[in-house]
């Protein structure tokens, strides 16, 4: 599974596909964010995206930027509202 980090706010943030597709996941698929505060403390956020090139996962995640990326993760929302990751907070 391919990882990517990216720096959002003066945060890092771990990138990579959430584990749970729909029928139409060639369509579109969730990608998770994932970092961890100075406590420990694990925070997630989800948001769906639809790729314009590549069909394959992992090779549309790769071919975003980091600008993109951002721009999934101001449109993410927390692992608690998430159905992706069964409305579970960290």
């Amino acid at each position: 599974m391919i990882e990517r980090k990216l720096v959002v706010d003066g945060e890092t943030w771990t990138v990579s596909l959430a584990g749970r597709f729909t029928v139409y996941e060639r369509d579109e698929f969730p990608v998770l964010f994932e970092r961890r505060d100075e406590h420990g403390k694990k925070e997630r956020r989800v948001s769906r995206f639809s790729p314009q090139g590549s069909r394959s996962r992992a090779r549309a995640l790769a071919e975003l930027t980091d600008a993109e990326l951002v721009t999934l993760f101001r449109q993410s929302q927390p692992d608690w509202t998430s159905p992706e990751l069964g409305y579970a907070g960290s």
